[in-house]
């Protein structure tokens, strides 16, 4: 009978502490994070509230062992918690990576709670590959032709690719492990300068690490281009320049005369006539709202 009813003050107990409500409500804890970026995931938050007084010694265990005391003991009013982990050792050295959770002793009754949300610290930053040495140009222009740049890359994580064009970042993907980076010649939400521009890929995984910026790709901003900015003809004799442009037709104009002409493939070259008499004249050669010069010099 004693032990019948020893089982049963026992049940009793155990049945009377799973009704009573957590003295810990509301646990949310950052899900990844790495001491070694230079972002707002530098650190993991540890947020929850207290249904009462209380005084705390917070820790964090790895694998079943305590690593970093982040609360020694210390008293605490009902209600909002907020503690930072920031991946550091007590000796000062930055912990390995791997999963942490966080420990929390309530002294006054006697209880410890291990949350759920285990913290993973990552400091290693992810690795894209793109195609290399690529050599092309674009004409953003908006007719449809080579309007926009594309390359496929890949991640060795799941991650957000970054494009950045002459050092300044134009684009940051969705997180995933491939995708296209795209380059439609705008940066900051105005068209890049004609000439040259240098491409660089990296990326970035959900702990905010940053791979090493590749340098992969130059792209030549061009509308319309001349083959010379200088031509030398006798009065009234043909001369021929080479255009370079996206656009289906091209318009030129030359002391007064002027007239259009079909590419073919991006290019086309222009057959003109001199001026009859000498001088220097400005060959203007148009396309979808852009143009080039060129000085034509007869005499």
């Amino acid at each position: 009978m004693a032990l019948l009813g020893a089982t049963a003050w026992a049940f009793t107990l155990t049945q009377r502490a799973k009704l009573e409500p957590s003295p810990i409500r509301q646990a949310q804890a950052d899900r990844i994070f790495s001491p070694a970026c230079d972002c707002d995931r530098r650190v993991a938050r540890i947020d929850f509230t207290l249904r009462r007084d209380d005084e705390l010694t917070v820790w964090m265990e790895r694998d079943g062992e305590r690593v970093r005391t982040l609360v020694p003991g210390r008293g605490y009013a009902a209600g909002p918690v907020s503690l930072v982990f920031d991946g550091i050792s007590e000796q000062g050295e930055t912990l390995p990576d791997g999963a942490y959770r966080p420990v929390i002793r309530l002294e006054r009754q006697h209880r410890t709670i291990r949350l759920a949300n285990e913290i993973v610290l990552d400091t290693k930053p992810p690795a894209i590959r793109v195609p290399r040495r690529v050599y092309t140009h674009l004409s953003p222009d908006g007719d449809g032709r080579k309007d926009v740049f594309r390359a496929p890359y890949r991640v060795s994580e799941p991650a957000s690719a970054i494009l950045l064009v002459d050092d300044r970042r134009v684009l940051e993907t969705r997180p995933g492990l491939e995708g296209v980076l795209r380059w439609d010649g705008t940066v900051g939400s105005r068209l890049a300068r004609a000439g040259n521009h240098v491409l660089t890929a990296s990326a970035r995984d959900a702990a905010g690490n940053v791979a090493e910026p590749v340098p992969f790709a130059i792209v030549r901003i061009r509308y319309v281009a001349l083959g010379r900015d200088r031509v030398v003809a006798r009065p009234g004799t043909h001369f021929a320049i080479l255009v370079l442009a996206d656009a289906p037709v091209v318009r030129w104009r030359l002391a007064g005369r002027e007239g259009t002409a079909a590419t073919a493939g991006g290019q086309t070259t222009l057959r003109l006539r001199a001026p009859g008499r000498g001088g220097v004249f400005k060959l203007y050669v148009s396309a979808s709202g852009h143009a080039a010069e060129a000085a034509v010099v007869v005499g």
